[in-house]
């Protein structure tokens, strides 16, 4: 998936998840937004590993892209590092939703992740789709609206 659609998708992963727990959406969207490009740290032409090349290529060259930054080990790993760096649990709760949601979209596309890493296995949805192509495009869409709904439930919570 492309990064739009990550990004977008983290973004409507976390405004659920402030939803659902009640919490104001802008410390969980901030998080869910980092969360969501977060996992692609290991592709040196990703928005995030642009940003930390150094770290970008040495991760790529240790273990490749879509293999342990698209893992329950990462996720659990950058869960006890929030859980000791921030008192709040909203930026974790962000960070996470938006990883879940990229490891997701990452799963519908054919390469699929390696998300029991270091085990071999990978793990992809049974169509997938391709990167950039116009189903992606739908996706992105669908995922737009859902963020369009979650805004306004928020507006309509706020002055209702």
């Amino acid at each position: 998936m492309t990064g739009k659609t990550h990004l977008i998708g983290g973004i409507a992963a976390s405004l659920a998840v402030s939803y659902g727990i009640g919490e104001s959406p802008f410390i969980i969207t901030t998080a869910g937004i980092v969360g969501a490009l977060l996992p692609d740290i290991c592709h040196s032409g990703s928005r995030i590993g642009r940003q930390f090349p150094f770290l970008s290529k040495l991760i790529n060259l240790l273990f490749g892209h879509r293999t342990v930054t698209h893992s329950l080990l990462f996720l659990v790993l950058i869960s006890l590092i929030t859980d000791q760096i921030f008192s709040d649990d909203l930026i974790k709760y962000g960070l996470l939703a938006g990883m879940i949601s990229h490891y997701l979209l990452d799963m519908a596309t054919h390469n699929g992740i390696r998300l029991f890493f270091p085990l071999p296995i990978v793990i992809r949805f049974p169509i997938t789709v391709k990167t950039g192509g116009r189903i992606e495009k739908f996706f992105l869409s669908i995922l737009t609206l859902v963020c369009w709904y979650y805004i306004f439930k928020y507006i309509a919570w706020f002055y209702l």
